[in-house]
């Protein structure tokens, strides 16, 4: 866990069964309609919770998959290869100056003149 631990584990796990809880010791306690409804509003807000966290984490996964992505561009910049290549690999010719179309021999030939 990469914040506060405890504190992380109690927002994601801890406050949703607290809730689904209390939905459920509503219909224990009022076995009527009314109390039916309040153990599915309780139990439905406990699982809204849990599903805004998933999604959460998800998204922060994808904060962290583009940040791995930069320093390998970084060190493609930097070092010529990317990180997990031979530095002595022969590449596709790819432009230089950043460009990712990849150039076709035709195109790397030189062009005749016309005449």
């Amino acid at each position: 866990m990469t914040y506060g631990g405890r504190t992380v584990m109690v927002v994601r796990y801890v406050v949703p069964a607290l809730v689904a809880v209390a939905g459920v010791v509503i219909l224990a306690f009022n076995h009527t309609i009314n109390g039916l409804e309040g153990a599915a509003m309780f139990i439905g807000a406990a699982l809204a919770i849990l599903l805004l966290n998933g999604l959460y984490r998800v998204g922060v996964t994808g904060d962290e998959e583009r940040d791995r992505e930069a320093e390998a561009r970084d060190y493609l910049d930097e070092h010529g290869h990317w990180p997990v290549e031979e530095p002595g690999a022969p590449r596709n010719q790819l432009l230089r100056a950043g460009s990712r179309r990849r150039t076709s021999p035709r195109a790397a030939a030189p062009r005749a003149p016309r005449s």
